[in-house]
């Protein structure tokens, strides 16, 4: 399960069980905050997989 954090400086921490791994900052955050702030749970976790870069093959499910 991913799950992410905003900051005071309006960074994004996108954690994947416990563990950041990545950061968003600038336009990214700005425009994933955009999207998340309308998404349902299903969609929240496709936004957040897409953000990391490293979670789009579909065979993340056994990490």
């Amino acid at each position: 399960m991913f799950a992410w954090r905003k900051t005071a400086d309006d960074r994004v921490f996108i954690d994947w069980h416990g563990r950041t791994v990545t950061v968003l900052a600038g336009t990214d955050a700005s425009r994933f905050l955009a999207r998340i702030a309308t998404a349902d749970d299903a969609t929240a976790q496709g936004l957040m997989a897409r953000a990391t870069g490293n979670f789009r093959r579909g065979n993340e499910g056994g990490r």
